[in-house]
């Protein structure tokens, strides 16, 4: 029985890693409190089929009441962290303060544009569900302008998209963007067939997806190619600007649409001690997921660089990380010492589109409709709710059967109130 006297734990982030660490805690004789500035938590993969109208954002958010209401002992507060006091052990939010036994820092990353010129302005991000809707009617409103300019150079310019950072987002948003831009929008804009939408890719290393086996880089390489995406590796960005984008051998690329997938930093609320940082603004972390100064606190996911463990920072970890989490606190709420975090690699899957993509399950690499299949099956599995998994089943198989993009009639509302369906 849960009492105003019992231990309380307080998780600062509902991302993928602070909302499991919650719901592996829902039956522990601890008070927890999950605090979030959004009332919803939104599945990640799936936001760039938000940005290039495949879904509807709602389908991809799921509220936060509804995933821990069958928690007694669990509770929710939406609101923005202004600081943590480490050594008072208190969370101070813009309307309340906590006072915590345990803290667990989930509060995972945002985009790092590298102090690029001009990125942080002009340059779209696909990190939050705002990105996406943003980017998503961004993308409409260019379109629409071609549609009406008669000035070849400006059409053209509005009909450029480039997609900076070749990881799995940059080639995940590249292929979605061959399947609305080149098969989806010729359908309601015929004289695109003619003018077509160039899509560019620039990647500052060799290659694509570096965290996978070359072979499949090479593929994934081929296949964009051959879907029509101008692919520039070995190209550094030096300024972003509102109609074009600067690169660093003094090449221009005339664009009104440039996506940055080219990393991410940790983000954490202020404290009254300074923390440690690692690479990317990481709070470097024991094993055991704790601060080596405050064993009370914990921290994971994009927040956290785990010591002698290299991670990628994907969803799984996060996840394993909040079970480790939770479980390292059940052990301490005995009086018992937290065991060491070890990720179990379950495979690395990417997805190009048009029914190919790329994945390494264990020593067995994969390709073509294959890894195609299997994103789509682990992502529809992973994503909260069985409302959201049908609608986007049926959805994906209406997409895919016709080529078409059903969530397309997004000028018809302001970003704020896009954003505001989402506070359920």
């Amino acid at each position: 029985m849960v009492s105003a006297a019992s231990p309380h734990i307080v998780v600062i982030g509902a991302g993928f890693g602070g909302l499991q660490t919650v719901v592996s805690l829902g039956a522990t004789a601890a008070r927890v409190t999950l605090i979030d500035r959004h009332n919803y938590h939104t599945f990640v993969p799936l936001l760039y089929q938000v940005a290039t109208a495949t879904l509807e954002p709602e389908w991809i958010a799921l509220p936060i009441h509804r995933l821990l209401r069958r928690f007694k002992n669990v509770q929710f507060v939406q609101g923005s962290v202004k600081a943590v006091n480490l050594t008072a052990r208190r969370v101070q939010t813009g309307q309340t303060t906590l006072q915590y036994d345990y803290l667990v820092l989930a509060t995972g990353s945002q985009t790092h544009f590298q102090g690029v010129t001009g990125a942080k302005e002009h340059a779209l991000p696909l990190r939050t569900l705002e990105d996406a809707i943003t980017l998503k009617h961004h993308l409409l409103q260019c379109m629409e302008q071609a549609a009406q300019t008669s000035a070849p150079d400006e059409r053209r310019q509005l009909l450029t998209i480039t997609v900076v950072g070749g990881g799995a987002t940059g080639v995940e948003m590249a292929g979605a963007l061959v399947e609305l831009c080149h098969q989806s929008w010729p359908k309601n804009y015929p004289w695109l067939r003619d003018d077509p939408v160039q899509l560019i890719l620039v990647q500052s290393g060799p290659e694509l997806l570096p965290e996978f086996p070359h072979p499949l880089r090479t593929y994934a390489y081929k296949k964009l190619v051959n879907l029509g995406v101008n692919i520039q590796v070995k190209t550094q960005v030096a300024a972003v600007h509102a109609t074009h984008l600067e690169l660093d051998s003094s090449g221009c690329i005339p664009c009104a649409t440039t996506i940055w997938t080219a990393g991410v930093k940790a983000v954490h609320p202020p404290t009254e001690t300074t923390l440690p940082q690692g690479n990317r603004d990481k709070i470097p972390v024991l094993p055991s997921l704790q601060l080596q100064q405050y064993p009370e606190v914990y921290a994971l996911g994009d927040t956290a660089q785990v010591t002698d463990q290299v991670l990628a920072g994907v969803a799984p970890e996060a996840l394993q990380q909040g079970v480790c989490t939770a479980r390292n606190l059940r052990r301490q709420l005995k009086g018992r010492t937290p065991q060491p975090f070890q990720y179990f690699n379950k495979g690395r899957l990417a997805i190009i589109g048009c029914f190919s993509g790329v994945g390494k399950i264990g020593p067995f690499p994969i390709r073509g409709f294959l890894g195609w299949f299997l994103w789509l099956a682990v992502h529809l599995i992973y994503t909260p709710g069985y409302r959201n998994r049908l609608v986007i089943l049926m959805t994906w198989l209406q997409s895919f059967s016709t080529k078409d993009k059903l969530a397309q009639q997004f000028l018809t509302k302001s970003r704020s109130k896009s954003s505001a369906k989402f506070k359920i």
